[in-house]
């Protein structure tokens, strides 16, 4: 049976500051959010008091448009980033 077709599975290209954080594209949008969580935790950006939150570094600050955000609402700040 095939796989679908969705929105996930679709290609997509990416800004120059998405790439500085999870590498040259086109990825799928599933693939986008795998490397991001990898990026997360191979730096150790979820909040020690929360873990719901991610304190970002200069390099995914730049991506998200702030220095902490939800996990939540992180799908949209990267969303921005996608095309």
């Amino acid at each position: 049976m095939a796989a679908k077709n969705n929105a996930l599975n679709k290609p997509v290209t990416l800004t120059p500051a998405l790439e500085g954080v999870i590498g040259k594209g086109p990825l799928t949008r599933a693939q986008v959010t795998s490397k991001i969580w990898e990026y997360i935790k191979k730096h150790d950006l979820q909040a020690a008091d929360d873990r719901r939150m991610i304190d970002a570094d200069d390099t995914l600050a730049a991506v998200i448009g702030k220095e902490r955000i939800s996990m939540f609402k992180m799908t949209a700040a990267v969303s921005k980033h996608l095309s």
